[in-house]
């Protein structure tokens, strides 16, 4: 006879305590409840259990403080942390504990019962190295979005494999960085941060393998490299969709051998370095078009987070509100909080800058609202006065391109290729006037490769020798 798997489940809401029991029994566990941590603890005294699940906030304590006590005399019971909490720091908590898993709620029972199937047959981790201190990072969101976020962070703090961070700018790209470093195993080496986008092409190897002296003109002294100066620690590549291709073969390379030379060197450095990539660009479309190299894509791919607009996540926007108005009070503005009213008025907006748009109005609101708490009227005022949109030009192009579909309806299957070559031809003919005719300057403007421009300027129809001279 196959004995009975036993499932303690600690959870103080009734209602959902007695969703997660059905859904159990249905599978032929047998299950035991508690509301509070006293409870659980007689019934860890008198029975064993094959899995534990358990919620963090209990009518008698902290349900993750607690478990200290249940792994010392179970260290070998398989824990499913459940949580209503919002903030990262939950989860980082619920990783430290060794947790086998952590579902933030609401969350899927069908996936929360295949957990408990997995915890039966593995045992759990029982590392734990993480620090406690996340609050300061305002990664926040009850959002099934912002919750898988946090759990692919907890997931890569143990490991060193690389991570591709992805989404609009404003999202928290950096934040999600320094937390997989200020939380993983490498903290106390050094973070090391390179906006590719924000150096000169021509300096941007330098910059990260360093240089000999006399490499080149101005090179009066040996320069260490962002590679070598993050030795041990975690490089943050920002805007890595930015990096021209010269500088993606030499970075692939030293991806693939974790050696680097400097520029005008011979020698080859071993270095022991993290990799944290991001882009608010999307690569496949750049792939295509020969901007972007496609095996170092994969070799910086390994683990992806998406991070989600702000539009897409306005449950998370009244939390967030709130956070950047204790930043704000931290940091010496007046104390403010939001009524209901205006908290609304904030989850309407679309916020085409992201966390980053609702940080700058939140320090503003801190500063010029007459009252402690603040209302509607306030905030739509304010709003009133804050464009919401990243500038007026990408406005202006979405509307003469939605003309241009309207009134030149192009034929069912060439619909693609007509619009990116209606937005091409007037894309390079600016870059060649503004160049002169140039087509190296106008590659490097566009930011494409070279011969890529020359080819689409002969599938064009565009001589550049017309724009020589004007």
């Amino acid at each position: 006879m196959t004995r009975a798997i036993k499932i303690l489940l600690v959870e103080d809401d009734a209602s959902i305590a007695m969703v997660i029991t059905a859904a159990l029994e249905e599978e032929g566990y047998t299950v035991k409840h508690s509301e509070s941590i006293a409870g659980r603890d007689a019934l860890l005294a008198a029975q064993n259990f094959d899995v534990m699940l358990t919620d963090v906030i209990l009518t008698d304590g902290d349900g993750i403080v607690s478990l200290d006590s249940v792994t010392e005399a179970r260290p070998n019971l398989p824990i499913i942390i459940l949580s209503a909490q919002n903030t990262l720091d939950t989860a980082v908590r619920a990783t430290d504990t060794g947790a086998f898993e952590y579902f933030p709620k609401p969350f899927d029972i069908d996936e929360l019962v295949r957990a408990v199937a997995q915890a039966v047959t593995q045992q759990p981790s029982s590392e734990s190295n993480l620090t406690d201190d996340t609050e300061s990072l305002p990664l926040v969101g009850r959002s099934q979005a912002m919750q898988g976020v946090f759990r692919m962070i907890t997931r890569v703090l143990r490991n060193d494999l690389t991570v591709l961070v992805l989404g609009e700018s404003g999202t928290g790209k950096e934040l999600v960085a320094e937390a997989i470093h200020e939380l993983g195993s490498r903290r106390s080496k050094p973070l090391v941060t390179v906006n590719t986008a924000a150096i000169p092409h021509e300096l941007i190897e330098s910059e990260l393998f360093g240089h000999e002296k006399g490499a080149f003109t101005g090179a009066i002294a040996r320069s260490i490299g962002k590679f070598e100066q993050a030795h041990g620690g975690t490089l943050f590549l920002d805007e890595i969709g930015d990096m021209p291709l010269e500088a993606q073969t030499r970075l692939l390379r030293a991806l693939q051998s974790g050696t680097i030379r400097r520029v005008g060197g011979a020698e080859e450095i071993a270095v022991d370095v993290r990799i944290v990539a991001a882009t608010n660009r999307d690569l496949g479309p750049m792939i295509e078009a020969g901007q972007f190299r496609e095996d170092l894509y994969y070799r910086l791919n390994v683990v992806p987070i998406d991070l989600p607009p702000l539009r897409e996540r306005a449950d998370d926007i009244p939390a967030l509100a709130e956070h950047f108005l204790k930043l704000a009070e931290d940091d010496g503005l007046p104390r403010r909080r939001l009524d209901d009213a205006a908290s609304a008025a904030l989850s309407k907006r679309e916020w085409r800058g992201n966390v980053r748009e609702l940080k700058n109005v939140m320090f503003r609101l801190a500063l010029l609202a007459r009252e402690e708490v603040i209302d509607a009227a306030s905030v739509e005022d304010l709003l009133s006065q804050v464009p919401n949109e990243r500038s007026a030009a990408p406005e202006g192009f979405d509307s003469a391109l939605s003309q241009w579909l309207s009134k030149s309806a192009p034929a069912d299957g060439t619909l693609y290729h007509s619009a990116l070559a209606a937005f091409e031809k007037p894309l390079f003919e600016h870059a060649l006037q503004k160049t002169g005719g140039n087509q190296v300057k106008a590659a490097q403007k566009l930011g494409i490769n070279r011969n890529t421009l020359r080819k689409r300027l002969g599938e064009l129809g565009i001589d550049p020798e017309e724009f020589i001279g004007r």
